[in-house]
């Protein structure tokens, strides 16, 4: 989803899934999916996962009324996804590269 509002959710338990996330935050009624970060070798969760919203507002009341609670053997740390930021930061510095990579070969800085 371009247009969701995405948590990030860190402190994860190995006994935290994708099935467990979403249990925790399908009470909100905007509540999209809930993805827990795997290795792809192991399949071992990296410790962090993200929960997608449609509405800002079920964001926001999911981040005050979550923060901190039991999901799993552990309390979760949420906070705003940064994925929007990053993903423009890859595609401005691929765009500089290019630009350099261009100024090289073209005798131009």
């Amino acid at each position: 989803e371009e247009d969701d509002f995405r948590l990030f959710c860190g402190d994860l338990g190995n006994d935290v899934t994708d099935e467990v996330l979403t249990r925790a935050f399908s009470k909100y009624s905007s509540f999209l999916k809930a993805k827990v970060v795997r290795d792809k070798r192991t399949n071992k969760t990296k410790g962090f996962g993200f929960v997608s919203f449609k509405d800002p507002q079920d964001f926001i009341r999911a981040t005050k009324e979550m923060n901190g609670r039991y999901v799993g053997s552990r309390p979760i740390k949420l906070r705003k996804s940064s994925w929007r930021n990053r993903s423009l930061d890859v595609v401005r510095k691929k765009d500089k590269e290019k630009a350099a990579l261009i100024g090289l070969l073209t005798g131009r800085p």
